[in-house]
């Protein structure tokens, strides 16, 4: 039904809630049923929602699936994969981000890989984006990785945007960190730049 449903104008949400009541059936069958629909061959976009939800609503056996697939050829489905298994309530998909960020060979997907790994995992997100920041080759998935910071909760993105800030050797990492920073409503964060200012 889903895959018969995408790509129909008049349909557009039909696919995605036909997916949602899938994923939403307690029927060990419903797993297959999704993995088929993730599977290489179908259209990307139903891939994509097959991959949230599964993620989203298939446990352990959700995850194994979307493991499956880490190495797809097509890189904006790996990117939809990292939303995927941030949502994902097991444990590894934690692990799964942070191997992502690091050794995806494209650099827009480590840098979604980055951005969800803020989201979902913070006690273990500054230590993976920094070492994005230091070690990554690509200059566009270290000004991902000084973004994601942003998104770390409780006031740690602005502690470790003012490190970046101030112990950076590349120029254009420290720009964008002291952009950031001045986005951000903090006072420690006006302080910073109040003191580079009067430099």
């Amino acid at each position: 039904i889903a895959r018969g449903l995408e790509g129909e104008d008049s349909h557009e949400d039909a696919a995605g809630s036909a997916l949602a009541a899938i994923a939403h059936t307690g029927h060990p069958s419903a797993d297959g049923a999704l993995e088929r629909l993730v599977a290489r061959g179908e259209p990307r976009e139903l891939r994509k929602k097959a991959a949230f939800w599964i993620g989203n609503s298939r446990g352990r056996r959700g995850f194994e699936i979307l493991k499956a697939n880490l190495a797809d050829s097509d890189s904006d489905f790996r990117q939809h994969l990292t939303f995927a298994f941030s949502q994902s309530p097991v444990p590894e998909a934690v692990d799964t981000l942070i191997g992502m960020a690091k050794r995806d060979p494209d650099g827009e997907v480590r840098g979604q890989a980055l951005f969800w790994l803020a989201q979902k995992a913070a006690d273990r997100a500054a230590e993976a984006i920094q070492n994005a920041i230091r070690d990554d080759p690509d200059e566009d998935v270290k000004e991902k990785a000084v973004f994601a910071l942003t998104q770390l909760p409780g006031g740690e993105g602005v502690t470790e945007l003012i490190r970046v800030a101030r112990t950076n050797r590349n120029p254009e990492v420290r720009k964008k960190a002291v952009f950031w920073l001045g986005q951000s409503k903090d006072p420690r964060a006006l302080a910073f730049i109040e003191e580079v200012l009067s430099r």
